[in-house]
């Protein structure tokens, strides 16, 4: 559950049109402020939880204006970059952050039923972003900055958000995984975290939330069925990356759309066939046409009105 909302932190600012892998600096930020502010000041856990992840998403915003003019891969390179800076901090924040051995004993009580309900709540909010008006803005943001702009949406505060956003979900994940694994380290924040981040959703899928959830399930399980083969799972990882982007480059979020598309369009031609009147050939009907016969007074040739598919 941590990884899903973790990879909706990378996710989220893709499906806005921003190239951020922001969301793993907001990763470390929210799970150091969480360790400090219960071992050092014995704050609630919860209390840390969302206090690191305001932190988080509050340096998300001034990181949009400190980024905006910047794009695609300078996007995403400036963003890694955030991300080494934050586990550099770490290192050398001495007694603060604990160093290179990092922050450990964060002895909480975080139930089961407090990561289903906080995930359900963050899974539920961003399905709904991607629906209804709000999502068409979105997706118009992304996919044509300049119609957008005539349309009169603000593509610049539209990715604003979608930082603030990212370092929310990304603070709130590191603040959770750190209440679970009692302890929070540099190497929690390496360049491997992006790796699997990158990994997720790109299997799982980037236009949805759908996909975000599933490749997180996916490579939570995979490194217990890889573990025989110790660090060579780095390689297996870049192989089955490698190996989606070439042949399921819409995930499996993509392939099973396909599928269902598919057994929709055969079901329809299945139907088309049984309704179609006689003297007329259902082979030669498209499946995503409605067929209603009618009475032109010529050669009772029924009408085939179309219409799209979805």
């Amino acid at each position: 559950m941590v990884s899903a909302i973790f990879a909706l932190s990378i996710q989220l600012p893709l499906r806005f049109g921003v190239f951020s892998f922001a969301g793993v600096g907001s990763y470390g930020i929210g799970g150091y402020t969480t360790a400090i502010l219960v071992t050092r000041h014995d704050c609630p856990i919860l209390v840390a939880i969302a206090l690191g992840t305001l932190l988080a998403a509050a340096i998300g915003y001034p990181m949009a204006w400190l980024l905006h003019r910047l794009s695609g891969l300078y996007l995403a390179m400036a963003t890694v970059a955030f991300d080494l800076l934050v586990s550099v901090l770490a290192v050398n924040g001495g007694e603060l952050t604990g160093g290179a051995t990092g922050l450990f004993g964060v002895l909480v009580d975080v139930t089961t039923l407090h990561l289903v309900v906080i995930t359900a709540v963050v899974v539920a909010l961003v399905a709904v972003s991607e629906h209804g008006r709000l999502g068409r803005k979105i997706d118009v943001a992304r996919e044509d900055p300049e119609l957008s702009a005539a349309l009169g949406i603000k593509v610049p505060r539209i990715r604003r958000i979608a930082f603030v956003l990212s370092g929310a979900l990304g603070g709130l994940a590191g603040g959770l995984n750190t209440a679970m694994t009692t302890t929070i380290a540099p190497e929690n924040i390496s360049f491997a975290l992006i790796i699997l981040a990158v990994t997720m959703i790109v299997v799982g899928g980037v236009g949805s939330w759908k996909g975000a959830v599933i490749g997180a399930v996916v490579f939570t399980w995979l490194p217990t069925v890889l573990a025989f083969i110790g660090e060579w799972k780095g390689v297996v990882y870049g192989l089955i990356v490698a190996a989606v982007a070439i042949w399921l480059p819409g995930g499996i979020v993509g392939v099973s759309t396909d599928i269902l598309h598919k057994l929709r369009r055969a079901r329809r031609a299945g139907d088309i066939a049984t309704a179609a009147p006689s003297g007329v050939d259902p082979s030669s009907v498209d499946p995503g046409s409605d067929v209603s016969p009618t009475d032109d007074g010529a050669d009772d040739l029924p009408v085939v009105q179309t219409k799209e598919l979805r």
